[in-house]
């Protein structure tokens, strides 16, 4: 029988603490959540490894390092309502309840957001909803939000999610495909955004955010 618990601590200790993760709330979080309760049944025994896990045809529980960067990246607060853009499994989503006020995660895979919503409520996580819909429409109904997470890499971000901000708020993501993408973060402050890139990084693409063909004539 594998020693989850083992395997989470050496995970945070090699992969997570030796890539400039300090912060408590998102080390602390990372030691709690069971990446093993996300996975399926037969990647179980590989749920610590430093890779991407498949959980459904091209879409991925992103490896701990980058998610945790990105994680701490977003500063996020026990005051925050956090959207978070394609929650798959729902492993980012059980990290952000540890340190959010409420998360509300959209996921268009109907059947990725059933198994998160059941996998979340078997592990407690009660300040969470998630909904079933096109990723890059985020979900207005709860909108404004403090923090927007979009859960893989994307060609661009389109000016709905943006919408969904709360003046003051901020939304975190990675902008371009493979290893030449960077962790960037959007705030908006009296209605204007603003954009900083902070490090490459490679994650997984989320479908649906690709630009849309421009027309040469």
């Amino acid at each position: 029988m594998m020693d989850y618990e083992a395997a989470r601590i050496k995970m945070v200790d090699n992969q997570v603490r030796t890539t400039d993760v300090t912060s408590h709330s998102v080390l602390r979080a990372f030691l709690t959540v069971p990446r093993e309760a996300f996975v399926p049944e037969k990647a179980k025994a590989l749920a610590y490894i430093d890779e991407d896990i498949e959980v459904a045809p091209g879409r991925y529980v992103m490896e701990a390092s980058p998610l945790a960067k990105l994680l701490q990246l977003a500063a996020v607060t026990k005051d925050d309502v956090v959207l978070e853009v394609g929650c798959g499994t729902g492993y980012a989503t059980a990290l952000l309840s540890q340190i959010a006020s409420a998360v509300v995660a959209v996921e268009s895979d109907a059947g990725l957001a059933a198994k998160a919503t059941e996998t979340l409520a078997a592990l407690g996580c009660d300040n969470v909803a998630v909904v079933t819909g096109p990723m890059e429409a985020g979900y207005a109904a709860e909108a404004p939000y403090d923090l927007i997470f979009i859960n893989g890499s994307v060609e661009e971000v389109g000016q709905t999610l943006f919408g969904q901000l709360r003046d003051g708020g901020r939304l975190v993501t990675v902008v371009g495909y493979g290893n030449a993408s960077t962790a960037r973060v959007y705030r908006k402050e009296n209605g204007v955004l603003s954009e900083a890139a902070f490090f490459n990084t490679s994650v997984k693409p989320l479908p649906g955010f690709r630009k849309a063909k421009e027309f040469v004539f």
